[in-house]
Formats: structure tokens, C-alpha cells, sequence
């Protein structure tokens, strides 16, 4: 840990908003050595952690006793809490509205139960994902309503989270931090606390910059995603096969880097902050033509895989009321979140179009499509026999291929973990070029 000596009874943090970045964070600031109060308005969260049980999978339940026992970390709904302690760290959700524009309304209300509890000296860093100027326009003015001044009385600072949950390879703070202040004491502030969590901080010139640079990273990913589904999809005309292609790119040292198809891009942060940032383009009436068409072949993705599905069934004279098992509806492998995950989509779209929609999945025990509660069948020979397809669309590690492989008719693998295996039935891969 850096600088242990430093941390005295000073260092005491708030985390706003306990998710999949706010537990994490707390946990991992919890064993450093930080006094740490979480403060989430989810009493589900709030008994979850007091009962000793992590809801998210990057934080096993032994390390979340072991702060709690220590009396590291403490959890609460109560704001005033706030007055306890000298740094605070928000991180609530920024998800999007119905129409796609930025919803702020829980970083508007985390910041006014900031400022009425504001005090000289205190540290304010908000890590959610959000667009350029949110930390300055919209946050800033709230917490000056106090009547204290951001870079003489208080400090404003912004550091996007880089948290990506199921990431084994890196912890949490060994990921480069970003950080940007309102002034140059609001930055300064926030590097001396930030320069003890984590093995490198990188300091930019504004909460601007800082802010933009998480919607760069993402947008990046989002535009090179979309693309390379736009390709899987074209070779269906080409006959040519994506997964071959992209082997065969990938031995290039220089100038290409890999990205996979798949059934469209989901969770809270890819889909989400390229919207963020198109919408702030708005506000000086311009706007970014590669978020525009990628945000269209993400939607196009979701019809593309039910039609796909839908021919195949026809193909094989199973088209008259089938039955269709989805493998995986979570976003991402092996993390439990159904956030924005296409799987759920194209779930709606299959019912809509008359299929009858099983799904398994190890990390979701039921859910809702269509207003309809759906449980998690069980991965039995049978069912497999008994549906008319089996659609992959999250390739958890834990997936049971080969008894998949062995007694499913149809198989359509949107992920490619099929390639060079056998099967009892017909495989189709996404985006490998074939003709139905």
C-alpha cells in the first residue's frame, strides 16, 4: 500500500451509490486501510452486505466479512453520514432515458444531498461515466449552493471508473486512474488522496478532459464493435468467414487490433457513453456520424439475429410454433447483469414473431420479457432434445458445450465457440459466411 503512514484518521471516504462500481471500489479502498462508509438507498444492498453476502461477482463474500469485520467498511442509507467523513466519491448510475438523452437524475440528487451536509475541506469526485462538462455545469453549481467556494473551500474533481467486472487480470487499482480538477487546488487535492489508492494516477488539465476521456476509450470500443458485426453480417453475402478473417488479420504486428462479433453490444457503459457524448455534440449542433451508425447496426444486430434464427428454423421445416433455447442473456460472460444485454431484445423480438423462448443461463435464475416471468430452464438432455434450436448468445466459461453439441438439432453460435467441433445436429456461426 502507498504511503501507509499518511493515511490517519483523516482518511475517511464516502462511496455514493454501492453497484458494480461502487462495492468494488469500497472493498478494495476498505483494504488499504481507508475507513470507508457506503451509503446506497437499496435496502436489499444494505442487508445483502450486513448479512456478509457480496451481490457482485468481482467480490467474493470473504473479502466483503473481512472489512466488515474490521470495521473498515460500514454501510448505511443515511446522508448525514456525510459529516463524518472528509473525502466523498460518487458513483450512481447515468443511465439513458427512453429517447436515448443523458439522465442525470441521480447524480443531481447525490449532489444535493451533498451540499447540504458540505463541508470546508471536503473532497468531492464523481466517477460516473457521463458527458464533457457534467462534473463543471451541472454538478459544481449544485454544491456551491452552499455557499462554499470549489478550490479555496471544498474540492471538485472528476475520475471516470475503468472498473471492468469480470476482469481477472487487473485489479482495481492497478488500472491507471484519470483525474481532472475544476482548479488546479481541486486537482492537487484530489491526487494526494488518489496517489495512495492506486499504482498510477494520471493527472489531466480539467474535469473536461477527464471526463472525455472515458466516453474516448468506450466509443472506440463501440464504433470497432458495430463494425466488425456490420462485417459478420455483409458475409453472409460474401461468403466468406469473419473468425477466419479476423485470424488471419490479427498476425499483422502493427496497425490492426482484433475486435469479435456478437449479438449486439450491451452493459451500462459501451452503448451508454457514446450516446452521452453524441448528445452533448448536440448542445453546439453538430454531431458524430460514427455514433450515429453504430448505434444503428447495434439495433439492426437484434433483428438481424432473430431473422437469422428465424431461417434457420425454416430451413429445417421447423418453423410451425418452434421452440427456441437462448444460452446466456447476460451482457457479458460470466458477470451476473442483464443491463442493456441484447439477449433480452431479442428474447421480445423472438416472442413477438410467434417462437416459443426458453433460455438458460447459470448466472440468472428468472426474468421478465414482455411483462412474462421467465425462470431458468434446467440444462437437461431432454430440453435439448426437445427444442427445435438452441441460439448462444453469452458464452459463459461454464457453458456445457459438448452436451450441446451432442443432443441440440439447430445450433446457432453468435460467439464461435463451436468452431472445430463436432456436433450431432447443424452448426451455423455468425458472420462465417454460409448461405442458408
Amino acid at each position: 500500500m502507498k504511503d501507509a503512514k499518511h493515511l490517519d484518521k483523516e482518511a475517511t471516504i464516502a462511496v455514493l451509490g454501492l453497484g458494480f462500481v461502487g462495492l468494488p471500489l469500497s472493498v478494495m479502498l476498505a483494504e488499504k486501510g481507508f475507513n470507508v462508509t457506503g451509503i446506497d438507498l437499496d435496502p436489499r444492498k444494505l442487508a445483502s452486505i450486513n448479512s456478509f453476502k457480496s451481490y457482485i461477482d468481482d467480490i467474493s463474500s470473504e473479502r466483503l466479512t473481512n472489512v466488515m469485520k474490521a470495521n473498515r467498511f460500514r454501510v448505511t442509507d443515511d446522508f448525514d453520514r456525510l459529516e463524518d467523513v472528509k473525502n466523498i466519491i460518487i458513483c450512481v448510475p447515468t443511465p439513458l432515458t427512453a429517447d436515448k438523452n443523458p439522465d442525470l437524475t441521480f447524480v443531481n440528487s447525490a449532489g444535493e444531498e451533498i451540499q447540504k451536509r458540505l463541508k470546508k475541506g471536503h473532497l468531492v469526485v464523481l466517477e460516473s461515466s457521463t458527458f464533457p462538462g457534467t462534473t463543471k455545469e451541472v454538478l459544481l453549481p449544485i454544491l456551491e449552493k452552499s455557499g462554499l467556494k470549489a478550490g479555496s473551500d471544498f474540492f471538485l474533481a472528476n475520475s471516470p471508473e475503468r472498473i471492468d467486472p469480470g476482469n481477472e487480470t487487473y485489479r482495481v487499482d492497478q488500472i491507471p486512474k484519470v483525474l481532472g480538477g475544476i482548479t488546479p487546488a481541486c486537482a492537487e487535492a484530489a491526487f494526494d488522496i488518489y496517489d495512495k489508492i492506486y499504482d498510477k494516477v494520471v493527472l489531466v488539465s480539467s474535469a473536461e478532459a477527464a471526463e472525455l476521456t472515458k466516453l474516448l476509450e468506450n466509443t472506440f470500443r463501440f464504433i470497432n464493435i458495430s463494425f466488425i458485426n456490420e462485417i459478420a453480417m455483409l458475409c453472409e453475402h460474401l461468403g466468406v468467414d469473419i473468425w477466419e478473417v479476423i485470424g488471419a488479420a490479427s498476425t499483422k504486428p502493427y496497425g490492426f487490433t482484433p475486435f469479435y462479433p456478437g449479438p449486439g453490444i450491451g452493459g451500462h457503459c459501451i452503448p451508454v457513453d457514446p450516446l452521452y457524448l453524441q448528445w452533448k455534440l448536440g448542445q453546439y449542433s453538430t454531431v458524430s456520424e460514427f455514433i450515429h451508425l453504430s448505434d444503428e447496426i447495434n439495433e439492426r444486430m437484434v433483428h438481424y439475429i432473430v431473422r437469422y434464427t428465424k431461417q434457420l428454423l425454416q430451413a429445417e421445416g421447423k418453423d410451425a410454433s418452434p421452440k427456441v433455447l437462448v444460452y446466456g442473456v447476460t451482457y457479458k460472460k460470466d458477470v451476473a447483469d442483464t443491463r442493456d444485454s441484447k439477449a433480452l431484445e431479442i428474447m421480445e423480438e423472438m416472442k413477438a414473431e410467434g417462437i416459443d423462448v426458453y433460455y438458460h443461463d447459470p448466472l440468472i435464475p428468472s426474468l421478465s420479457i414482455q411483462n412474462d416471468l421467465l425462470t431458468s430452464s434446467s440444462l437437461t438432455d431432454q430440453l435439448l432434445s426437445d427444442m427445435d434450436a438452441v441460439v448462444i448468445l453469452t458464452d459463459h466459461s461454464s457453458i456445457p458445450l459438448q452436451q450441446i453439441l451432442d443432443h441440440s438439432s439447430i445450433i446457432f453460435d453468435t460467439r464461435n465457440i463451436t468452431r472445430g467441433r463436432n456436433s450431432a445436429g447443424k452448426v451455423v456461426r455468425l458472420g462465417e459466411g454460409k448461405k442458408i
